[in-house]
């Protein structure tokens, strides 16, 4: 049972990219998901969460409307949209899943994570 984080890339400002959360080995589709990022010398910092019926949606404050997300149940995958790109969005960005808990909280070990994909944007 797993998450795996693919996407990232490098972009300039203003780009963009879609980030997927692939999940193997059970269904996530009636799972709180969430993503996070982390840049060197930073703390974990939450970017996006989606609750269990997928009903509500959740960003950091620093979004702005620059990213949306979307869960594929049939493909049991959770995307994440971000556009106009800034260097501070510079990270790796996580995915991370847990049977009952909104995944919003940084600092809380979820069930399920995945490993990471690099984003990286060039001013």
């Amino acid at each position: 049972v797993q998450l795996q984080a693919s996407g990232g890339g490098l972009v300039q400002t203003g780009g963009s990219l879609r980030l997927s959360c692939a999940g193997s080995g059970r269904s996530f589709t009636n799972y709180p998901m969430g993503w996070f990022r982390q840049a060197p010398g930073k703390e974990r910092e939450f970017v996006a969460a989606i609750s269990l019926t997928g009903e509500n949606r959740y960003f950091g404050s620093f979004v702005k409307g620059r990213f949306s997300m979307s869960r594929d149940s049939a493909k049991n995958t959770l995307y994440l949209q971000m556009n106009d790109l800034k260097p501070e969005d510079t990270a790796v960005y996580y995915c991370a899943a847990d049977r009952w808990r909104l995944v919003r909280d940084p600092l809380t070990t979820y069930d399920y994570w995945g490993q990471g994909t690099q984003v990286t944007v060039s001013s």
